[in-house]
């Protein structure tokens, strides 16, 4: 029991390290994005890849719709237009970005 309790802290703390580590790799996606503006005086053309900024009916709010898009990809594979989250140099391949 205590070796299943070892394994499982052991996996808690690798997902948490990987966790943290592409949180900050979408935060540093976003800074380049941010720096982008500052440099071009434009807002970067950036979409979320799966949502679509809509007014909602009832309150007339802005609101982000899940366009179920994503689970056409899952179903086909086909990743293409996610960025890269996994390596640590390719994290802002899909932003357009130079990264020098």
């Amino acid at each position: 029991s205590s070796g299943i309790n070892a394994e499982y802290g052991q996996n808690y703390l690798d997902a948490n390290a990987m966790k943290v580590k592409l949180e900050e790799a979408q935060r540093a996606r976003r800074r380049a994005r941010e720096a982008q503006i500052v440099i071009e005086g434009t807002p970067a053309k950036y979409q979320p890849k799966w949502f679509k900024k809509q007014t909602c009916d009832i309150t007339g709010d802005d609101i982000w719709r899940f366009t179920e898009e994503y689970w056409e990809c899952k179903k086909n594979m086909t990743w293409d237009r996610c960025p890269v989250i996994y390596e640590d140099e390719a994290y802002v391949q899909d932003d357009g970005l130079d990264e020098t």
